[in-house]
């Protein structure tokens, strides 16, 4: 059987659903491949979409089109916004999901998806003319044949589960690894590693003991990941619980090291720095008496817990004798043990910023394949190489994002330019314009982008141009209301801020720290007035708006730093600097701009291991 196709997505994870979904959407016939129809955007890890930059990355797949965002709001048990102590940039929202249901709702989108089919197999090579990538077969000796090839595997390639000595091959718990595509890459000049990551196990909650738990309730507020008019929640919300290790859980753990295959030398693989196991924590972090445990709910009905926090490898008797130690699960039962899992990746050094192989033309790599961990990450690089197969595969070009328009943009960029030597996690850290980069305004920064390449639809830009409308008029209202203090002082003071000695415009009141526009608008009637006046989504509109109003002047300035930037990528700093003195950079960052030298600002900032901020002082340097 052969058939012809524009796009194949191989693999029906995070990252392949985005990329199947965007390339059918924008008029690609597509196929996708996936060796079990019913595991489709499975949550092989914590039930949980979004948390600290990740949050914004789906927030930016949204406010292009993709989907990633609309599943989650409506199978969302949980949601809340984390970092609301510091400021709007930090901002980042994660919500908890209902496993089962997520996986339904992605199916039920993609079956019904217009120019978008399915074929149940395993994908095992990958046809090459001329060093061209055209084609698929599969371990069902179907055959089939497209302009572009976008491989989305996970963690599925060459994959190897350990639970202590025991080793299972597999790309998931009970599914089968799949054998192949590297050798067939491998042979075509890609560079293979292997990486590892892991989960922890999954516990009956009728074994544990609640009241022993703290409680960790979500938020009930305007938030969600869509863009969209949604109606609110439509599942039951649940809270998560928060317990700790103890000394006796560490002294457990500390026994069984022998018996790790991160200790022993049976797994070679490097490991996600920002999501240890837990036998890493207690030899990384040996001086902590506790380390704190997250107990998530699985799904709106179900008992099965995810222990967050507890990932690990180590021999089942260890993991249960350990568990037993922890306040709250003392008679614990398990569903299933926790495992690590090995599996191939590849160098994404040799990719474009559009995801397609220097090495193979016609060929995009997109997910944990190209050395990253998490959903999110996986999803923005699913949504941007199925955008760009599909425009390759009409010859109209392609389709990238800058690091000053998206962390989806840092995140390519980072992969291409600096690679990876551990699973790659996206921090707001990461990012040199989070300012610019906020959860709040992603459809402002995106979605004109995906409206002119035809994948956001005209629903979308409605929405935003309504938004950003109203957000001008309310701006325009602040600016010019004037306020006396007659009329405004006691309330102020019941606020515990400063009285006014004489009168000023609104946006002066806007711009305190300890006020918001909505505690304003309960004493300035015109100023509530105009709030409720608004058509919908007031409350989205209200904080986009006071954002722009408190944080104008970073805003601005960060919006020049990127533009000089822009404007320097081609200056050349080769020989300017005794890069040894410049002790302001990080001694990592000053030995390897030593050792290599870079000959402009831009190559510097792609150098792994000098940061954001390090580049920032070179730019001062020059500036001076």
């Amino acid at each position: 059987m052969t058939e012809n196709y524009d796009v194949i997505v191989i693999g029906a994870g995070h990252a392949g659903c985005e990329a199947a979904a965007a390339s059918a959407h924008l008029g690609s016939k597509t196929l996708l491949i996936t060796i079990d129809m019913h595991t489709i955007a499975q949550m092989s890890c914590n039930p949980a979409v979004g948390g600290i930059a990740k949050g914004q990355i789906v927030r930016e797949i949204d406010a292009l089109g993709g989907m990633m965002g609309i599943v989650t709001d409506l199978t969302a048990i949980q949601y809340r916004m984390l970092n609301r102590s510091k400021g709007p940039a930090m901002w980042s929202p994660r919500s908890q999901a209902d496993r089962q249901r997520f996986s339904e709702k992605w199916r039920e989108i993609l079956e019904n998806t217009e120019n978008l089919n399915i074929w149940q197999d395993m994908a095992n090579d990958i046809i090459l003319e001329n060093g061209v990538a055209v084609g698929v077969k599969t371990q069902m000796g179907a055959e089939f044949r497209a302009k572009s090839i976008v491989i989305t595997a996970g963690t599925f390639l060459s994959g190897l589960m350990h639970c202590g000595e025991k080793q299972i091959k597999g790309g998931r718990i009970s599914e089968p690894a799949a054998y192949g595509l590297t050798e067939r890459l491998k042979e075509a000049g890609i560079n293979v590693g292997r990486m590892k990551t892991g989960t922890p196990c999954r516990i009956d909650g009728r074994s544990i003991d609640f009241d022993r738990l703290s409680i960790q309730d979500g938020e009930d507020d305007f938030h969600k990941f869509s863009f969209l008019d949604f109606k609110p929640r439509p599942l039951r919300q649940r809270p998560c619980f928060i317990t700790y290790t103890n000394e006796r859980t560490h002294e457990i753990l500390r026994e069984g090291l022998p018996f790790s295959p991160l200790y022993n030398g049976q797994i070679k693989s490097i490991g996600p720095r920002y999501c240890p196991s837990i036998e890493t924590k207690i030899v990384t972090f040996a001086d902590k008496t506790q380390h704190q445990l997250f107990i998530e709910p699985e799904g709106e009905t179900t008992q099965e817990y995810y222990l967050n926090g507890f990932s690990s490898s180590l021999p089942l008797d260890i993991q249960v004798n350990a568990i037993h130690t922890i306040a709250g699960l003392e008679n614990a039962k398990l569903y299933r043990a926790g495992y690590a899992i090995e599996y191939d990746y590849f160098d994404p050094t040799q990719l474009r910023h559009t995801l397609e192989s220097k090495v193979v033309p016609g060929l995009f790599l997109a997910g944990q394949v190209n050395g990253t961990t998490g959903y999110e990450e996986a999803a923005g690089q699913g949504l941007m190489a199925g955008i760009n197969a599909h425009l390759r595969a009409h010859d109209a070009g392609e389709f990238t994002l800058a690091r000053d328009e998206a962390y989806i943009g840092v995140l390519i960029d980072d992969l291409v330019c600096k690679g990876v030597d551990e699973p790659y996690r996206m921090f707001t850290s990461r990012a040199e314009y989070r300012i610019l980069l906020r959860q709040d305004d992603a459809d402002m920064r995106l979605t004109k982008r995906s409206y002119e390449l035809g994948l956001a639809t005209r629903e979308r830009m409605d929405l935003l141009n309504q938004k950003i409308e109203q957000m001008e008029k309310l701006g325009e209202f602040c600016r010019n209301f004037s306020i006396k203090p007659a009329l405004i002082n006691s309330f102020l003071e019941s606020q515990g801020t400063t009285p006014l000695r004489e009168g000023c415009k609104l946006v002066d009141l806007v711009n305190r720290p300890q006020l918001t526009i909505n505690q304003l608008s309960e004493a300035i009637a015109p100023l509530k007035e105009m709030v409720d006046s608004m058509p919908n989504r007031n409350e989205e509109i209200v904080e986009a708006a006071e954002i722009q109003i408190k944080y104008d002047g970073y805003i601005k300035r960060e919006t020049q730093i990127a533009e000089k930037l822009r404007r320097l990528e081609n200056i050349k700093i080769k020989g300017k600097f005794d890069y040894m003195s410049i002790h302001q950079i990080s001694t990592e960052g000053r030995q390897k701009l030593t050792r290599i030298d870079p000959e402009t600002i831009g190559e510097a900032s792609r150098i792994s291991g000098i940061s954001p901020s390090d580049v920032n002082i070179l730019l001062v340097l020059l500036g001076r």
